[in-house]
């Protein structure tokens, strides 16, 4: 259809205010994230090693990089002749798009996955499913307008796997619907599959080619 295909297009979704729009729902809801985490956070402060605890804040680090990635798309958008700042950038975009496809997807099956098992979902499980899965809907929009290589893609690769092994092997995994706390093996085997999937989506979505001409028209990647 010509109207969706118009507003997937470059000139609607780099448009100066759908920029401005994002900027003002990601900024709010990245900083509710970490909120959420406090007590998760807390709790691992005082019981576990410091070096864990930028593993705990999933979700809200998906969506901080994801808007820092989209930041600096609007600011520069051609990467920097220096190699370093392209792959630091590289990294920063490859790390939102995987992450927010990850967790967006992640927060909003394991909240069904309880109602299945008999949680009774309040309006906050269905304001998480609705900003979860929209996070994982934009990140793959945007994901042919960032510059990431395959470099970068395999650095954020292994940032998310080493996430799981820490989540999992040291119980600082998100909290879960206490009705799946006996399910916690088949929670970590899905996690881990998501992590492959978002990985491969990621890189359907940056690297296959476009219909639209306009999004055709990609910064050259270096990382």
């Amino acid at each position: 259809m010509a109207w969706l295909k118009w507003m997937l297009s470059r000139s609607v979704l780099l448009h100066p205010i759908t920029l401005w729009m994002l900027i003002i729902i990601y900024i709010p809801g990245t900083l509710y994230g970490y909120y959420w985490y406090k007590d998760q956070l807390e709790s691992v402060w005082n019981a576990n090693p410091a070096w864990q605890l930028p593993f705990v804040p999933d979700s809200p680090t998906a969506s901080l990089l994801f808007v820092a990635a989209v930041l600096w798309l609007w600011i520069a958008p051609r990467p920097s002749k220096r190699w370093w700042i392209s792959g630091v950038r590289g990294i920063v975009e490859a790390l939102g798009v995987v992450t927010s496809v990850k967790y967006g997807i992640w927060a909003t099956a394991i909240i069904f996955a309880g109602q299945a098992q008999g949680d009774v979902l309040q309006w906050e499980h269905w304001m998480l499913v609705i900003g979860h899965t929209a996070m994982a809907v934009v990140a793959l929009l945007y994901a042919r307008f960032f510059s990431f290589g395959g470099l970068s893609l395999a650095v954020a690769a292994a940032w998310t796997f080493l996430n799981d092994t820490v989540d999992y092997s040291f119980d600082v995994y998100p909290y879960l619907p206490t009705e799946l706390d006996d399910d916690l093996k088949y929670v970590a085997i899905f996690t881990f599959v998501l992590t492959a999937l978002s990985v491969v989506s990621a890189a359907l979505a940056r690297f296959l080619p476009s219909s639209d001409k306009e999004a055709t028209e990609r910064a050259d990647k270096s990382f």
